[in-house]
């Protein structure tokens, strides 16, 4: 059990890191996530569509919502993408402020990602090269031949 001169020995902390299909921001900055995804479906249609899934760009909104802790000053977020492969592609960097304690930063972006596996992403989130959380993305392909 911890005492209350524990409750900031670190930080910053995590409060919100996913995908969404809007973000809205009222008039305080307060966010909405309506719609978080975990999980991304493509679909090919016709006499012939490829058996493997062909390449695909998605637009998805990236939400990080962080809470100070110890945190002050400005800090480097890092997102860095994992292929189902393995490979890592390069990072998308974000500069944000902390004021410590419970004040926050909030991540608001579109990621412009060209998917071309099928199977689980990984978006592994880093405050100053520090791993703090990761984000899975499943991809999905369905193949719909269709005869005339």
């Amino acid at each position: 059990m911890s005492n209350a001169t524990d409750t900031y020995t670190d930080g910053p902390y995590i409060q919100a890191a996913c995908f969404c299909d809007t973000v809205l921001r009222d008039d305080t900055g307060a966010f909405s996530l309506i719609r978080i995804i975990d999980t991304y479906n493509t679909t090919a249609q016709g006499p012939e569509p490829p058996a493997e899934m062909p390449p695909v760009m998605a637009n998805l909104n990236l939400v990080i919502m962080l809470k100070s802790g110890v945190a002050r000053g400005r800090s480097e977020i890092k997102i860095v993408p994992e292929y189902p492969n393995g490979e890592t592609k390069d990072p998308l960097i974000f500069s944000v402020h902390f004021e410590g304690e419970e004040k926050g930063a909030n991540i608001k972006a579109t990621v412009n990602i060209k998917l071309d596996l099928e199977g689980l992403y990984w978006f592994y989130v880093y405050v100053e090269d520090q791993k703090k959380t990761a984000i899975p993305l499943r991809v999905k392909y369905h193949r719909v031949v269709t005869r005339n």
